[in-house]
């Protein structure tokens, strides 16, 4: 007969322990951004950390949404809670009223949030692909 201290052991034999995905260390601006994406229920959230890959700014996030209604709230919370909790403003943003693709520049990070087409169509991640991604879901949050 086994007993609990034997079936401990032999059901850690069998399964290993599976390690928690380790939070990504990513500055507060660009971790308050994807807050506040997934707080407004972004989709296929990443950020892009382009600082080895040369590119022009340190990181990018990149969100979808469903609509162009969502895409417009979701861009909207981000300059909101950047602003309210931090005092920042983007440089620039670029496609408000298109709504199928809006950027918001912050130098130091570019926030673009795509429609589910627009997104593939232009394929960000597969461009920065020697970037390193994290990705994120609305269960990190």
């Amino acid at each position: 007969m086994a007993t609990p201290r034997s079936r401990k052991t032999a059901a850690a034999k069998q399964a290993p322990a599976v390690k928690p995905a380790k939070t990504p260390r990513l500055p507060k601006a660009v971790a308050t951004a994807v807050e506040a994406a997934l707080d407004k229920k972004a989709m296929d959230t990443v950020v892009l950390d382009l600082r080895k890959a040369d590119g022009f700014t340190d990181y990018f996030v990149i969100c979808s949404a469903a609509n162009a209604r969502q895409i417009t709230a979701i861009a909207d919370a981000v300059q909101d809670t950047l602003k309210q909790q931090l005092g920042e403003r983007p440089a620039v943003a670029e496609g408000v009223k298109s709504s199928e693709w809006i950027l918001l520049d912050y130098f130091n990070f570019v926030v673009h949030i795509f429609s589910r087409d627009c997104r593939s169509f232009y394929g960000l991640e597969r461009l920065w692909g020697n970037a390193v991604r994290y990705d994120f879901s609305d269960e990190t949050a």
